[in-house]
């Protein structure tokens, strides 16, 4: 799959395009349908198949103070689509000028930059300045623009999947849930970075990663499986936040592998949540921190069966 950043002029071999359009947070079921959509489509009409996405998403951008949950960050969802049949990933930076242009500006760039033949959307789709163009418009926009719209109807078994839904289920420590409307268990993925090793001199030394996002839709201590490190997951209990006994500040999960000892640094890794054991907290010292940690990794081999 390609990737495509900024507005393109796209090669010939990609005009015509039939594209998808959203901020495909988390990439749930309802995602997946859309996505599935433009495959069938542009395989039907001999075209590449394009999704058109954006960095930071437009919440982030618009809601600066309070951003919502991140579900997935850019690598999160590169690695969830490299492998989905689509021909190219373009990736629009959302800022002031983006956000200023009026949805039929909008609409104008999706025919002329991409050559669009086809637009694919949820109906709840909403563009241009202020969100006010809706997928009545876009497709007034189409017919004068030469491209048609598609409207994919929601997906869901007595309620709309959306990816507000799929972070209520991460905070309330439902993974079962949140599997069933992302189609997939709930995971995060980065390349294994060094800590201060505070880990190791305690008897857990831990597989760090940078969360890269501002917001975390979940926190606390985990019972996980690890991806990435052996032939089969790897059993471990992981600790998401700022660990408040060392002063952190930037948010980073760290995951203790069970009665594991490879060099992981560098590595990229894929954690997967499967049951919430606490929330995070403060120790009276590390004394306290170790006790409960013992009592952490016992629950989580108990949860996983390990």
């Amino acid at each position: 799959m390609e990737l495509i950043r900024g507005w393109p002029a796209l090669h010939a071999t990609r005009r015509g395009c039939v594209l998808t359009l959203g901020a495909f947070d988390g990439l749930h079921r309802g995602h997946q349908a859309l996505i599935a959509r433009a495959r069938t489509l542009a395989h039907a009409r001999g075209v590449a198949a394009l999704m058109v996405s954006f960095e930071p998403l437009p919440r982030e951008f618009l809601q600066p103070q309070a951003p919502p949950a991140r579900l997935t960050n850019f690598r999160e969802r590169w690695r969830l689509l490299e492998h989905g049949g689509l021909d190219a990933l373009c990736v629009l930076r959302f800022d002031a000028r983006l956000r200023a242009l009026r949805g039929e500006e909008f609409a104008a760039r999706l025919a002329d930059d991409f050559g669009a033949a086809v637009v694919i959307v949820g109906d709840d789709f909403r563009f241009g300045r202020d969100g006010l163009a809706t997928v009545e418009v876009l497709a007034d926009c189409g017919r004068r623009h030469g491209f048609g719209v598609d409207v994919v109807a929601p997906v869901g078994d007595g309620g709309r999947i959306s990816s507000t839904a799929v972070r209520a289920s991460l905070a309330a420590g439902d993974f079962a849930q949140a599997a069933q409307l992302l189609g997939r268990p709930y995971t995060m993925r980065g390349r294994v970075i060094r800590g201060a090793q505070l880990g190791r001199t305690l008897g857990y030394p831990t597989a760090n990663l940078r969360l890269a996002r501002r917001r975390s839709p979940l926190g606390g201590i985990f019972a996980v499986r690890v991806h990435g490190v052996a032939g089969a997951p790897w059993p471990g209990v992981a600790s998401l936040g700022t660990r408040p006994m060392v002063g952190g500040v930037e948010p980073w999960l760290e995951t203790h592998l069970f009665d594991f000892a490879a060099d992981l640094y560098g590595r990229e890794i894929e954690v997967e949540f499967v049951g919430k054991i606490r929330d995070e907290a403060r120790f009276a010292n590390l004394e306290a921190m170790v006790e409960r940690m013992h009592e952490d990794a016992s629950e989580a081999r108990r949860l996983l069966g390990a």
